[in-house]
């Protein structure tokens, strides 16, 4: 039996395309250094995230870890995160913990690689460093009910020298826990 040139052309063209979508594939997962989040976060029951010491006050504090200078406590119900809005200064390493007290939600921070999970019982838990002053808008990509377009936030960068850890490690805003 013998097969036509155009089929073996074709043969040939399609193996490099298989063999060229393994490649991306496979450095999308392991080359990229991108990383899943796992279940380090813990579980929690979602009827008493107000007796919680952690989500009881969501909002930015300062780190007892010494790899991480601020963390963030967030709670997710729909359709606001609280706090809605994060502040935080340039440079420094935040590490975010969230979790939802209604139904799935998303979190995603638009520019960045951040982009998780928020399921009701479970604390999703991952670490970004914030290299420069910029304005990040946070927005919820998992569909959570009728006002999910609505479910936005911000995270802000601001520069060192304006940066005022007693007004933003004191005051919450985002709506109500």
């Amino acid at each position: 039996m013998e097969i036509h040139r155009y089929e073996k052309l074709w043969f040939a063209a399609a193996l490099v395309l298989i063999i060229a979508f393994i490649g991306t594939v496979t450095y999308g997962a392991v080359g990229a250094g991108i990383s899943m989040i796992d279940d380090e976060g813990g579980t929690i029951d979602p009827n008493t995230l107000g007796e919680h010491e952690r989500f009881g006050d969501p909002g930015v504090y300062e780190s007892d870890d010494p790899d991480v200078d601020y963390e963030v406590n967030m709670v997710a119900f729909h359709p606001a995160y609280n706090p809605g809005t994060v502040e935080v200064p340039e440079g420094s390493v935040v590490e975010f913990y969230i979790t939802s007290r209604d139904v799935i939600h998303g979190y995603e921070i638009v520019g960045t690689n951040v982009n998780t999970m928020i399921i009701p019982g479970q604390v999703s838990q991952f670490t970004v460093e914030f290299d420069e002053p910029k304005e990040y808008g946070v927005l919820c990509n998992e569909y959570c009910g009728s006002f999910h377009h609505e479910m936005s936030g911000q995270v802000i960068v601001v520069e060192e020298g304006e940066w005022n850890p007693d007004e933003m490690l004191d005051g919450r805003d985002g709506g109500e826990s």
